[in-house]
């Protein structure tokens, strides 16, 4: 056993210095981002935040709004062949800003193969919650040598040394997070985490080293949270809660006497288990939660909000481009350390 005091930081324990800027408007910033990469050798240009893979948010309908704006949507590991086909029929433009995402059994690659057969996408999101296992290491590599040209994304990890470990085993970006989401109780339920802000920070630094990119997964509540992972180096930023509740989420809209809502859940939960795996292995426990979420519209709004916080920070900071963001951030430490308080310091 040993303990690490350097200090750890989350979004909540710091905020970004204004500094001066020549910058007229928000209008002028840029935030769409060109990426080439490392094992898939392709290039893309678009806005970096990505809906997250959960049934809820992971949908087409998401993926056929944000794509209007550049921004891309990790579909949920639950949509089967026919789907994408049928989605790819009607709107290939939409695919093309989509992710196919997978578990690692062999069930899970079969199904990834055979939707790759029928669809032109170019983003693959190897997802699991313990991205530490030699089984998902092997994973990484066995996709990569299936897939040589698309764009693979495997997580979750916080930690640098196997941000470098994905990435040389063939992954060109590398999620980030485990415990911060809305809706995951890893935290309170095993112990494990690391605050997300540090996690990002140390993280891009490992992969930019080797040539390849992060995404930041989970954390981001508010717009200025979106902008501090951007500030902290992550290339792309994945966001499950700020994208939950809207008109292009699966689930229904329900009324009580509390208001407006949408059932929202992990994918860790008891309710996702029970829902895709008929119940809840004995071995294991649940790793999320279930909420209700107000019901909040199109999406569409919500986009631009995140956008425009994300414009607005770049002119306080002097970055005319989001690639510029985190090269003028200085961060201040809002939150202190607090000491333990002895008994013996509590007598008189």
């Amino acid at each position: 056993m040993r303990i690490e005091q350097d200090i750890k930081l989350d979004f909540k324990d710091v905020l970004i210095r204004p500094k001066r800027s020549a910058l007229k408007s928000r209008s002028e910033v840029d935030v769409e981002r060109d990426y080439k990469f490392l094992h898939s050798d392709l290039d893309w240009r678009g806005v970096p935040i990505i809906a997250a893979n959960m049934d809820h948010t992971g949908t087409f309908a998401m993926a056929k709004v944000l794509t209007k704006y550049k921004l891309l949507t990790a579909i949920d590991k639950f949509k089967e062949e026919q789907e994408w086909q049928l989605e790819a029929k009607n709107n290939q433009d939409v695919i093309e800003h989509c992710f196919v995402s997978s578990g690692i059994h062999d069930e899970d690659f079969a199904r990834l193969k055979s939707i790759m057969k029928v669809v032109d996408c170019p983003f693959i999101c190897l997802d699991v919650a313990n991205g530490y296992t030699e089984q998902f290491v092997d994973f990484v590599k066995k996709t990569r040598d299936a897939f040589p040209r698309k764009i693979v994304m495997a997580g979750n990890v916080v930690t640098g040394e196997m941000v470098e470990q994905l990435i040389l085993s063939g992954a060109d970006i590398v999620k980030v997070g485990i415990g911060p989401g809305s809706v995951c109780t890893t935290r309170v339920k095993t112990g494990i985490g690391y605050p997300q802000l540090s996690a990002i920070i140390e993280c891009a630094d490992a992969a930019h080293g080797v040539k390849g990119h992060v995404c930041s997964d989970g954390g981001c509540k508010m717009p200025g949270d979106v902008v501090k992972a951007f500030a902290a180096g992550a290339d792309f930023i994945m966001l499950g809660g700020m994208f939950a509740g809207h008109d292009e989420c699966s689930g229904e809209i329900f009324k009580t006497e509390d208001g407006t809502f949408k059932r929202f859940y992990g994918m860790s939960s008891i309710e996702a288990m029970i829902k895709y795996h008929g119940a809840v292995a004995e071995y294991r426990a649940s790793e999320g939660k279930s909420i209700n979420v107000p019901y909040r519209g199109p999406v569409e709004n919500t986009i631009k909000d995140i956008l425009g916080g994300l414009r607005s920070a770049c002119t306080y900071v002097g970055a005319a481009r989001l690639k510029e963001l985190s090269k003028c951030t200085t961060f201040i430490r809002v939150t202190q350390q607090i000491n333990p308080i002895h008994v013996e310091d509590m007598v008189d």
